[in-house]
């Protein structure tokens, strides 16, 4: 394209969560001109195992992109570039990329380990005993939902598939790998997940000997990412012609390495120009999950924290994540408990809301100009970590507390569960971001994105519950902006991913934490938080 046709072209942001593929075409300005999604099956068994198809995600997301360029008005051909995320999970391909199964053998087409899927919590516990020099690179302790438990899992219990395997990739690269055919990993996928050593340009063979997993330094690492690129970079030839079909894009198309989804949306929200800078703000991804991320020019070594990672969000920048395993879902689990839960959904559904935005328009309406949302949580208390604590205790066999409740059935009793669930995410984001401050990574705001996050009342509450002000991105889809503005890079739009930023994104709302007798009653909460949290963790091996 030439440099005029850049300036008037579009981009096309995919993103692969949980529960849905998205898509989102954006202007060279960060204008978000049409959506769409579609669902993506969840398979479970049991209270650990959780899978998925890489076959029907992709599917989901020619859906998804076809959809979202009918939505926008616009035809293929004006489409300059195309960015991917994806949550961090595992997909096993055999030979040509056959899907292999990652559970039962009847089902290869259950081919993807997914990110909060705790069936390697020995092989976790095994790989984090070995006290491995990479491990500081990940807060000291190594996660369940990181991929080399994941990959010792399939080696020790399903040999022949991890025997028979071709490639394993973090979800974000197959999708590019399958728009482009291009085998190279983004490093944000194996810096984050994989241990690689971005800072130093390499894997750690020694590492995978130690735990067991050694016949994957073969022939320069080729099954987990023989050549590791920076995100944004433009791979291959662009999009395949088979791809292109599937698509309705152009062959050639420019595909950008992708990022994780949360990390999509860190560079879709904390770079605007009027922000102070990547290094100023926590990029708060609220969904099925939470995901904190702070950048620092210097290495900050946080325990319970991951990383330091080295160009893992922004270049030339050092991230630390943290966040809680489940934060959407965990809210969807509490209030799952009560018995009011039932009729309050279908009430729900009847205004086309999920159960958590229903119940936040209902506190708002009980709500005065000024009133303390947690006056609604007197005398309720949650620790929301139903799949343990990600940071700072990196403690997965962690549980969730309920303290209060008392005889009461009815809705008042629910809206209170539900506001102390969300104290409850506050707080969990309060420790992460005290820990980080004490270790010397310090942050003046919080930039929220995620679609669990979306609410005037909730993003009330983390302020107070926090003590920082919250800022909302002005685009309502900040993880898809960032996917585009990868497409944009990747095409030339702009030299790098930071010029991106100052162009593409901006913030738009602002919440400051409350201050005098809110402020304190938020710190005794906060004090009884940790309490509670200290009882889960002595508990659960009672």
């Amino acid at each position: 394209m030439t440099d005029a046709s850049l300036k008037s072209a579009y981009f096309l942001g995919v993103d692969v969560g949980t529960g849905s593929a998205r898509a989102g075409v954006f202007s060279a300005e960060g204008v978000l001109c049409g959506t769409e999604k579609a669902a993506i099956q969840l398979y479970r068994e049991g209270a650990t195992l959780v899978e998925q198809s890489s076959t029907e995600i992709w599917q989901a997301v020619v859906s998804a992109c076809r959809g979202a360029l009918a939505a926008a008005g616009i035809n293929g051909g004006q489409i300059a570039g195309i960015g991917f995320d994806a949550t961090c999970s595992l997909v096993v391909l055999g030979p040509g990329g056959t899907p292999l199964p990652v559970g039962a053998a009847d089902r290869p087409d259950r081919n993807i380990i997914v990110w909060m899927d705790h069936r390697a919590l020995e092989q976790t516990d095994r790989i984090n005993a070995g006290g491995h020099a990479v491990l500081d690179y990940v807060g000291g302790r190594i996660s369940p939902e990181m991929e080399t438990p994941k990959l010792l899992w399939l080696k020790e219990q399903r040999p022949e598939v991890y025997a028979a395997a071709w490639q394993f990739m973090d979800l974000t690269d197959f999708l590019t790998w399958k728009a482009s055919g291009d085998l190279a990993r983004s490093v944000c996928t194996v810096t984050c997940k994989w241990t690689y050593l971005a800072h130093e340009g390499r894997w750690d063979a020694e590492y995978f000997r130690a735990i067991g997993l050694g016949d994957l330094t073969e022939r320069d690492f080729a099954r987990i990412g023989a050549k590791v690129v920076p995100a944004g970079a433009a791979l291959g030839t662009g999009l395949t012609p088979e791809a292109a079909a599937e698509l309705g894009l152009p062959v050639g198309t420019p595909v950008s390495a992708g990022l994780i989804d949360a990390h999509a949306g860190g560079i879709g929200s904390v770079g605007a120009r009027d922000g102070g800078g990547a290094t100023a703000s926590l990029a708060y991804v609220f969904g099925t999950s939470s995901c904190t991320m702070t950048s620092t020019e210097k290495p900050v070594f946080v325990p319970g924290v991951w990383g330091p990672y080295y160009s893992a969000m922004v270049p030339g920048l050092w991230l630390n994540e943290g966040g809680q395993s489940a934060a959407g879902a965990a809210m969807e689990a509490l209030l799952a408990l009560h018995p009011h839960a039932a009729l309050a959904r279908e009430q729900a559904r009847e205004q086309g809301l999920s159960l958590p935005d229903w119940l936040a328009g209902e506190a708002e309406a009980r709500l005065g100009d000024g009133t303390d949302p947690t006056s609604l949580a007197r005398g309720v208390h949650v620790v929301p970590e139903f799949l343990g604590n990600r940071a700072p205790f990196a403690d997965p066999h962690t549980r969730a507390v309920v303290a209060g409740l008392g005889m009461d059935q009815g809705l008042d009793s629910l809206l209170s569960l539900y506001v102390a669930g969300l104290c409850g995410i506050g707080y969990g984001l309060r420790q992460i971001i005290e820990a980080q401050c004490d270790a010397g990574a310090p942050v003046r705001r919080i930039v929220i994105s995620g679609g669990a996050g979306r609410s005037a009342l909730i993003r009330q509450v983390l302020a107070d519950a926090t003590g920082l002000d919250v800022a909302a991105p002005e685009t309502a889809e900040p993880v898809l902006l960032g996917s585009a503005l990868l497409g944009a890079v990747a095409a030339g739009r702009f030299f790098d991913i930071p010029q991106a930023m100052a162009a593409m994104t901006r913030c738009s709302a602002s919440y400051a934490p409350a201050g005098g007798e809110v402020a304190g009653l938020h710190l005794q909460r906060y004090e009884i938080f940790k309490a509670l949290q200290q009882v889960a963790r002595r508990a659960v091996s009672v």
